[in-house]
């Protein structure tokens, strides 16, 4: 069993009625609801207004993959959050950074980078194009899908060359952008899928659907080890 948890600011849905009738119930609702018919997988969801910011260190412990999306409120996430998140990466735990989550704390801790791009908001066609076709996360998806309507995000985009480049993005305005990027760090695996934009959709588009599922997969943890600094002796005590 992967145990997901699906972490979201919740403060769109809220305060932007356009958002609110496309998630009544939330992002993170939206993303549990299609992973949940997984029998392998079970999920959870955390929100920016709970205690700690919906982050703990046993919330932590108990998560093999844990699923980011923020936008509007990095700020508010706390520096000792973001620490955690940080370090159970390092020890193992995979973590997803869904679309605006590139400027979340925690992504920015893990890539040492600014992780600034370029961006317009006019909600053009985006075609993603499958680059890897033999990576898991692209497994069931075709040379290229489309979405109606997207926020361009576009290069430069400030991170550090990835370890994998599964999909890149191009839009109807002429933009390209590296839209789904694979990171290794200490022990944990990393997924960047820029899909995802508030006002439109997209979490409800089933190859954006199939594509997080198989990033869950790829992303849980073979193990967990805490990576540490021992002073050791040493072992051939006979010379």
């Amino acid at each position: 069993m992967i145990k997901v948890t699906v972490w979201n600011e919740f403060e769109h849905e809220k305060t932007n009625p356009q958002v609110g009738s496309i998630y009544p119930n939330g992002i993170h609702t939206a993303i549990k609801d299609f992973l949940d018919i997984y029998d392998d997988i079970e999920v959870k969801t955390s929100t920016l207004d709970l205690d700690d910011c919906g982050i703990s260190q046993q919330l932590l412990d108990d998560t093999d993959v844990l699923i980011w999306w923020g936008h509007c409120a990095h700020n508010k996430v706390s520096d000792h959050a973001a620490e955690l998140v940080q370090n159970a990466v390092l020890s193992g735990m995979g973590f997803i950074a869904l679309h605006s989550a590139h400027h979340s704390k925690p992504f920015k801790r893990l890539m040492g980078t600014t992780c600034n791009l370029s961006w317009r908001e006019d909600g053009d066609k985006e075609r993603i194009w499958v680059i890897k076709p033999g990576h898991p996360i692209a497994c069931g998806i075709d040379r290229y899908f489309e979405l109606e309507h997207e926020e361009t995000y576009s290069e430069p985009f400030d991170i550090p060359e990835p370890d994998e480049l599964v999909f890149g993005g191009w839009y109807e305005g002429g933009e390209i952008f590296r839209s789904g990027c694979c990171f290794y760090r200490g022990n944990g695996k990393i997924f960047y899928f820029q899909p995802g934009h508030e006002t439109f959709p997209i979490f409800k588009d089933k190859n954006v659907q199939m594509i997080i599922k198989n990033a869950v997969y790829w992303a849980a943890p073979t193990c967990r080890v805490k990576l540490e600094c021992p002073h050791v002796k040493k072992i051939d005590t006979d010379k």
